[in-house]
């Protein structure tokens, strides 16, 4: 009986020191924009998004559900979702990686300049990520993390029909912002 208390014990206590690296937001921002000058924005937010951050090692994962973008035409978001993301095929988009040379004790109030290496998966294609430029910064213990980086449509076999082509960018210019808390 003794020993099933101990490894109790010893099982959450355990538990305890490994969540207290973790930083986590269920409301991280993601936009993106595939605008092409002389014709009606393409652009889309998700302020629904989480994402998670290993404080001790620098491993970072964000998920968010495509269904959540809004778009200010709701033809267009109708039109992203069953033609271009086909979002009940592909419910998700992932982020995971390791923000490099991360080290939690140099972080402060002041902007940092990281990276991050990972992968994006996306309309069921994962593509690597490299260099991703992060501002990065801890505010009344919060950790406060951004950037943006480019992706090619075409890259995740996205079909762009002749008759929009003209419309959208090939290039889409993708920005996000993570409040994380500790867990």
């Amino acid at each position: 009986m003794k020993k099933l208390i101990f490894t109790l014990v010893a099982i959450i206590s355990i538990s305890t020191v490994i969540g207290q690296n973790k930083y986590l937001t269920k409301t991280g921002s993601l936009n993106f924009e595939a605008s092409v000058p002389s014709f009606e924005e393409v652009a889309a937010k998700n302020s629904s998004v989480t994402a998670i951050l290993n404080s001790k090692n620098g491993d970072f994962a964000a998920l968010a559900l495509v269904k959540a973008f809004r778009f200010k035409n709701a033809l267009m978001e109708e039109h992203f979702n069953e033609n271009y993301a086909e979002s009940d095929m592909h419910p998700k988009a992932t982020v995971r990686g390791k923000i490099e040379n991360f080290a939690f004790s140099d972080l402060s109030e002041t902007d940092s300049s990281l990276s991050l290496n990972g992968s994006l998966t996306f309309h069921g294609i994962t593509k690597p990520i490299n260099n991703i430029p992060l501002i990065i910064k801890v505010v009344d213990d919060k950790i406060i993390l951004s950037g943006s980086f480019k992706v090619l449509v075409s890259g995740f076999n996205i079909e762009i029909p002749k008759i929009v082509k003209n419309k959208l960018s090939d290039e889409v210019s993708v920005t996000f912002n993570f409040r994380l808390v500790k867990k």
